[in-house]
């Protein structure tokens, strides 16, 4: 799972693994050789199940197009309240982060029968 901190003139990712560790992170321009860049970071840990992207309507638009027409797949990750993000530090590193670890739980599969810690 890749997680993105999206701004207007650059954008930071993180690279979280399936237990959740974060194994690295990028900052790249935002245009599109900042966009193949962050591709081929990502493609070098192996199988990319989504992006999280905060800001896909906003700054981060052009980036969610670009990795869509490249067959990728995108969550868009609400940001969190600004009075938290303040409380526990305030980063792009740790926003990109923590929007790795927030597409990661929407995209877990949900199971018909009685519910989960998953999907409660």
């Amino acid at each position: 799972m890749i997680g993105v901190d999206t701004h207007k003139h650059i954008h930071v990712a993180a690279v979280m693994d399936s237990i959740g560790g974060i194994l690295a992170t990028l900052t790249i321009a935002t245009d599109t050789a900042g966009f193949k860049q962050l591709l081929e970071w990502a493609s070098g840990f192996g199988k990319i199940i989504a992006f999280g992207i905060e800001g896909t309507g906003s700054y981060g638009a052009a980036l969610t197009s670009f990795l869509r027409r490249n067959d990728h797949k995108v969550v868009e990750v609400s940001r969190p309240d600004r009075r938290l993000r303040r409380l526990n530090g305030k980063s792009d590193t740790l926003d990109a982060e923590n929007a790795a670890r927030r597409s990661s739980r929407g995209s877990r599969p949900r199971s018909r029968r009685a519910p989960t810690a998953w999907s409660r």
